[in-house]
């Protein structure tokens, strides 16, 4: 990292998982006294995340974020009430085309619909270890047949990161003008709404704060994130992230392990 000269950054918008949280998905004692610096110097830190919001606001609380958050990749924006200030749902033939192709693979299928995670099989692998994250479990339903049409987000998930990067690169496609398919991490595979990127929500919370996009900063790093990188003031990539995901951001920080977010609090914002 260099020091950097850049336009005052007012607007902090940070993703949670392999970002500010560390593996056990909580936050260090670094990053929450950098936020709340940060805070106290009057910049204003929010969340976005593919989690839904309900998965979201222990940590927001935590933080004292009163400031709307985005889940679902920006598919749902939500006050520190718990009210939705914006919704986007997944197009209907993009969830019946993106299950169909799910289907000839072995992977775990999730739908989040408004914050409710549907699971069909709730002895799957993965699914222990995403109660474990969300801190709560799912609904298991025999169908999903009655929730197509208000989907905010499809999940595949395995072990197997190759076969989920396949995955992606065979959806995007199949999804062009429907959807967005992106791996969030390496076991996770999000497909969400059109307008339901952190791009998108970065510009909304932005106009929201009347803060311009060239005063944001944006941390992440996963593959659902450089689409805020390419509308924030800075960009910022944690240490560990991928590097085609480094390369796209304009500096890098430290990992999730090294208190990368609170480095580039100090070094990069403050």
């Amino acid at each position: 990292m260099s020091d950097v000269k850049q336009e005052t950054i007012k607007l902090v918008l940070c993703d949670m998982d392999g970002t500010l949280l560390m593996p056990d998905h909580t936050i260090s004692p670094g990053n929450l006294a950098a936020v709340k610096k940060l805070q106290a110097a009057g910049v204003y830190f929010t969340l976005a995340s593919g989690r839904p919001p309900r998965a979201m606001r222990e940590i927001s609380q935590q933080l004292g974020i009163e400031l709307p958050v985005a889940g679902f990749n920006g598919g749902l924006l939500v006050n520190a009430q718990g009210e939705y200030l914006q919704s986007h749902h997944v197009q209907y033939e993009g969830v019946l085309k993106t299950l169909a192709l799910l289907a000839e693979h072995p992977v775990e299928v999730w739908l989040f619909v408004d914050e409710e995670w549907l699971v069909r099989d709730p002895s799957g692998e993965m699914v222990s270890h995403e109660q474990h994250g969300l801190g709560y479990p799912p609904k298991v339903v025999e169908s999903y047949e009655p929730y197509l049409h208000r989907v905010h987000k499809i999940v595949a998930t395995c072990s197997d990161a190759p076969l989920l990067m396949d995955l992606e690169q065979r959806l995007q496609p199949v999804l062009s003008g429907l959807a967005i398919a992106s791996r969030s991490q390496a076991r996770y595979l999000d497909i969400t709404a059109l307008k339901a990127n952190k791009g998108e929500a970065l510009a909304t919370l932005a106009e929201f704060l009347d803060v311009p996009l060239v005063r944001t900063a944006a941390i992440g790093d996963g593959g659902n994130d450089p689409a805020m990188f390419h509308r924030a003031g800075i960009s910022i990539a944690m240490g560990q992230a991928p590097e085609d995901i480094r390369k796209q951001a304009m500096y890098v920080t430290g990992s999730n392990l090294e208190d990368g977010v609170a480095r580039a609090i100090e070094r990069f914002i403050l």
